[in-house]
């Protein structure tokens, strides 16, 4: 059975409370900061209220260092050359002892090889994050297929698996990971006190998307649905916010913006820090991923804006958004019912309205930084007991 964190114990003191702050030290990538570098950034902020500090190792140093929200704790710049630079280990178990740190944290396959390693010879507790299905995480078979095998040896050695929604626990349970070691926490990100009181959207609606940019993604998708709306009178602005992962990608997808002759109606942004703001400039949140995904942080960040939410029915999203709940749910890689679903919605104020109030709560009950961060604690809290 696969344990929610809910049905973890907590190690406490006498009065009900934990005891002493224990440092863990997070294994993260680094190049990008999307979806899972923000779940690393919330854990590290939200994580002290519970009793743990949070410091980084970061072994492929680019945007996340510079984005990142957490500036107080520790970071520790550890650049690999390759998957298979395992100077990093040595570096990692210096810095694991200097810093007092009690457990390990890896995020990717790259650092869970790094953490495994660096574990055994530490003999410390090691945790991965589950963040998505590594074996369909791209397009590219190959890469798939090797960072598959690169996991599934990693995770011999591996005390606990941290997986974001009870979709991607299932992936890895299918897997043959055993169920003992599965905890599902889902991902979570602040609750906004100071959200704005909506107006009614102005004609044309704002569609708004945001992504690091890649086939897995799905644009096509949601271009090819502006361009059947618009073929049926309904036209709508897009607000498409992130970079692409390529630069031939992003030619590929200007390609298509040409053909179905929709780029009047697309704003490209690149990459915003400000992922609030971004959003209550839309009216309507797209996420047409066609596989791949863990539960979204996006997707809880418009919820959390009040921003209803059309997305696809792929791993963790139906968790969040309940189709004609808080949203709506379209088949992953169909323009027709992705245009179905936002005709729905475009015109419809009355609607929009009940979406987005419905979000706006169910982030705040369910889909907290507050409540994740309990879940990994409560984690944290399991392995540590017998030492602590």
């Amino acid at each position: 059975m696969i344990l929610k964190s809910h049905e973890i114990p907590s190690i406490q003191n006498a009065k009900g409370s934990r005891v002493s702050t224990v440092n863990v030290l997070h294994l993260v990538n680094g190049e990008h900061f999307s979806g899972a570098e923000r779940v690393q950034d919330l854990l590290a902020m939200a994580l002290p209220e519970f009793g743990y500090s949070v410091g980084f190792v970061c072994v492929k140093p680019d945007r996340f260092p510079n984005s990142r929200q957490s500036v107080s704790s520790d970071l520790h710049e550890v650049p690999m050359k390759s998957k298979f630079d395992l100077g990093a280990v040595n570096r990692v178990v210096e810095i694991y002892r200097q810093g007092g740190y009690r457990c390990l944290h890896a995020h990717t396959p790259r650092t869970l090889l790094i953490g495994r390693l660096a574990a055994k010879k530490l003999e410390c507790p090691l945790v991965y994050h589950v963040h998505s299905p590594v074996g369909r995480d791209s397009c590219r078979g190959i890469h798939n297929w090797f960072n598959s095998m690169l996991e599934k040896w990693s995770l011999k050695g591996v005390d606990r698996m941290i997986c974001v929604s009870t979709s991607l626990a299932g992936y890895m349970e299918e897997l043959g990971h055993p169920t003992k070691l599965l905890s599902v926490v889902c991902n979570g990100v602040p609750v906004l006190d100071d959200v704005p009181p909506k107006s009614d959207p102005d004609h044309p609606w704002t569609i708004g998307t945001m992504a690091l940019f890649r086939p897995r993604k799905g644009t096509e998708v949601l271009l090819k649905a502006i361009a059947i709306l618009k073929e049926q009178g309904i036209c709508v602005n897009l607000r498409a916010v992130g970079p692409f992962q390529t630069p031939e990608y992003q030619a590929e997808v200007y390609s298509l913006v040409e053909e179905l002759g929709i780029g009047e109606r697309i704003e490209w942004t690149g990459f915003q820090q400000d992922v609030n703001e971004q959003l209550r400039k839309t009216d309507i949140f797209v996420l047409p991923s066609l596989y791949g995904e863990g539960l979204p942080m996006v997707v809880l960040e418009a919820m959390a804006n009040g921003v209803p939410v059309v997305a696809s029915c792929v791993e963790g999203i139906p968790e969040a958004v309940r189709h004609q709940t808080d949203g709506l749910i379209f088949e992953p890689g169909s323009p027709k019912d992705l245009a179905d679903k936002l005709s729905q919605i475009v015109g419809n104020v009355s609607l929009w309205r009940k979406y987005g109030q419905n979000s706006l709560e169910r982030q705040r009950l369910k889909l907290s930084d507050t409540s994740m961060a309990a879940g990994v604690a409560d984690i944290y809290d399991d392995l540590l007991q017998a030492k602590r």
